[in-house]
Parts: structure tokens; C-alpha cells; sequence
């Protein structure tokens, strides 16, 4: 059954064969149901313009048509995140005025610092957790986000359970696998989780494709759908492409791009499922 999907590259670096396989995914599984073309370019740091060229080109090279977005239009327009800061703005508001958020002036070393100091009970995540002892006891009412990072409280000990269209059954725990998470950055930008589920919420999108690697931000983007009242999307987290070493694909892979494969005289259909060499 097809669902209204979305494509959503971040235009930070050239796309590869493990983006390739991603895409062809997403929208093989919206066929027929939409699909929503998004560029997230919310790092100003690292998004460049002539990356998000390349990646409607290449995507375009490998016969993905979509429905909406930054050229083609549609309803939801603009469909560049860095366009879209009041709608995350209001946003963030809805979660202030729920008490989900609160301001958190510490730095990612003040918190691999603390993550590192002693503590009792089970610390089973990869990342640095965010200390519970680092979280305000008290804090002004704001009325806009900007110069301090904000921070969603998750509830310690909670169990988020969600089907994958792959994987079937996936938990995490709230405070064990992930802690209190970033949603508005201290340069007054959006941060990935809250401009992912705004966009997602917004542009009516009914199943997210992406890779394994997120299944952990699903289950905090779950906690956001939750605070805000909204119905969350369906997922299916596709496998990680590796490398010959065994190590994941990254936009800094050499050789790898799409666009390296093409002048090699790689067919399109050979990328899409992975036969490129």
C-alpha cells in the first residue's frame, strides 16, 4: 500500500550509492500516493546551494519523480528549511507553552564532562546521556528562543515502542538510549528533530524512509509528536550501505557518489540497487 512519502536530502556534501538506495526506496513505496521533495538546509556551516543542485540532479539521473517541491511548487511551499524558520518558531512556542522545553546553557563538553562522572543505574547509549543533575530547577517564561540552546525534557525510564516496516518491534528508553535532546539550537536555528517532525506534520507525510542509523531519533521525534497533539508518520528504516572495509558510507566516501558512478558509465537501475562498482 503506498503512503505519501518524502525525500529529504541535506545538501552538505555530493549524495552517494547508499543515498541512491534510500531514495529509490522512499519513493518505489509512495508510488502513486505523493512524494515530497525537501531539502534540509537548516547548517549554515556546512550547506551549500550547488549541493542541493547536484542532489535534484542526481536524483533526477536516477528516473525519481516527485510531486511537490522546491522545483517543481505545490501547496506546501517553500520546501528549503532554511525558508521555513517562523513555521518552527511556532513550533517551538506550542512546546514552551507545554512545558515540554527549557533553556540549557550548557555546552555538548559540559555534557560529555558530566556523562563521564560516575553514576548509578544502566548507561546503555553510545552518546553522551544528559545528566538529569544539569537540568533547571526553575526558568523564565520566553517569548522567542534566541542564545540559549533549548532542550526537550524526555521522561527518564520510559519505554518508546514503534513498528518499523523492516524491523518490526523497535524500543528505546527514555534517559537510558537517549537523554534530554536539543530541539532549538543557541545560533536561534531549529534543531534537526523539531524541523523534521514540524516538516514531516506539515507537509501531511505518511511514512518516513530512512536509514537505520535514526532509529533512536525516532523514537525522541515520537516523544515530539506526543507534546504537540499531532498523529506521527509510519517508519521503515532501510539497511546501512558499508563500504569494502565494512565501514558505513559517508558523503566524504570517495568514489561513491552518484555522480562518480554515472561518469563511470554506471547505469541508473545498477545504482539504485546497489550493483554499482
Amino acid at each position: 500500500m503506498p503512503f505519501r512519502g518524502r525525500l529529504a536530502p541535506t545538501p552538505t556534501g555530493l549524495l552517494h550509492v547508499g543515498h541512491a538506495q534510500t531514495f529509490a526506496l522512499a519513493a518505489a513505496r509512495a508510488s502513486g500516493a505523493g512524494l515530497v521533495m525537501r531539502i534540509e538546509d537548516l547548517d549554515r556551516d556546512r550547506c551549500r546551494p550547488e549541493y542541493a543542485a547536484a542532489a535534484l540532479e542526481d536524483l533526477r539521473w536516477l528516473g525519481l519523480e516527485w510531486t511537490e517541491g522546491p522545483d517543481i511548487g505545490g501547496p506546501h511551499a517553500p520546501y528549503e528549511q532554511s525558508r521555513r524558520g517562523r513555521w518552527f518558531l511556532d513550533v517551538w512556542r506550542r512546546l514552551e507553552a507545554a512545558g515540554a522545553i527549557y533553556p540549557s546553557p550548557h555546552s555538548r563538553r559540559d555534557v560529555e564532562l558530566a556523562a563521564t562522572a560516575p553514576h548509578d543505574g544502566p548507561q546503555a547509549s553510545a552518546e553522551p546521556i544528559f545528566p538529569p543533575a544539569l537540568r533547571p530547577s526553575a526558568w523564565d517564561r520566553a517569548g522567542a528562543p534566541g542564545g540559549v540552546a533549548w532542550r526537550f525534557r524526555v521522561p527518564d525510564g520510559r519505554v518508546l515502542a514503534f513498528e518499523d516496516g523492516r524491523l518490526g518491534r523497535v524500543h528505546r528508553t527514555a534517559g537510558v538510549d537517549f537523554g534530554d535532546f536539543v530541539v532549538w539550537r543557541r545560533d536561534d536555528l531549529a534543531a534537526y528533530e523539531l524541523a523534521v517532525v514540524a516538516d514531516d506534520h506539515a507537509m501531511e507525510i505518511e511514512e518516513v524512509v530512512r536509514g537505520e542509523d535514526l532509529l533512536t531519533s525516532t523514537a525522541r521525534q515520537l516523544l515530539l509528536y506526543e507534546s504537540l497533539g499531532w498523529k506521527p508518520p509510519r517508519w521503515f528504516h532501510a539497511p546501512l550501505v558499508t563500504d569494502a572495509a565494512g565501514q558505513r558510507l559517508a558523503k566524504r566516501t570517495g568514489g561513491l557518489a552518484i555522480r562518480d558512478l554515472r561518469a563511470r558509465g554506471c547505469s541508473p537501475a545498477d545504482v539504485r540497487a546497489g550493483r554499482a562498482e
